[in-house]
């Protein structure tokens, strides 16, 4: 931009000189145009560089007041999220207090709830260890039952057997003793 309005400028002056020097006026020598032309060139240079500079100047100015105005909104902006931050650090603290809280209980309740199961199954073990007991206690009773029986049956059949035997026995020998008679 600034190469821009330098290099207008000197075109502008050129042209003036060139045209300057077209025309001739009297008393004005060849020197007189030249220095004239030198002279509004440098004054046109002067004020364009005096208007470049008042650009820069402005610009600068300008510049800085948005930046003051972005660091003013930073800032605003910065305690905003440290507030925001703040808050949801206290409400994350909150919800973690009532998770735990909600943790202890449900563990309290599920130690007795185990400790309810435990007790339950040690009652259902003392019931089926009666059970069992009672049922190997009648099943001691009628195998001894049965075991007496059975002596009781063969002792029988022994006898049974024995007097049958014995009958047999005194038969014979009766029988050997009429054919020996």
């Amino acid at each position: 931009m600034k190469k821009l309005l330098i290099t207008s400028t000197l075109l502008l002056t050129l042209t003036l000189t060139v045209t300057s020097c077209r025309e001739t006026k009297e008393g004005e020598s060849l020197q007189d145009s030249i220095n004239n032309a030198a002279n509004s060139a440098t004054n046109t240079v002067e004020s364009a560089g005096d208007a470049a500079g008042n650009a820069v100047n402005s610009a600068v100015d300008k510049t800085n007041n948005a930046v003051n105005q972005a660091g003013n909104a930073v800032g605003g902006a910065a305690e905003n999220v440290v507030d925001a931050a703040g808050n949801a650090v206290n409400a994350v603290g909150d919800a973690a207090k009532d998770a735990a809280g909600n943790v202890v209980d449900a563990a309290g309740n599920a130690v007795n709830s185990a400790k309810d199961a435990a007790g339950n199954a040690v009652n259902a073990a003392g019931n089926t260890v009666n059970s069992a007991k009672d049922a190997a206690g009648n099943a001691v009773n009628s195998a001894k039952d049965a075991t007496n029986k059975a002596m009781d049956n063969a002792k029988e059949s022994i006898n049974t057997a024995s007097d049958k035997a014995g009958n047999a026995v005194k038969e014979q020998t009766n029988k050997l003793k009429s054919i020996t008679h």
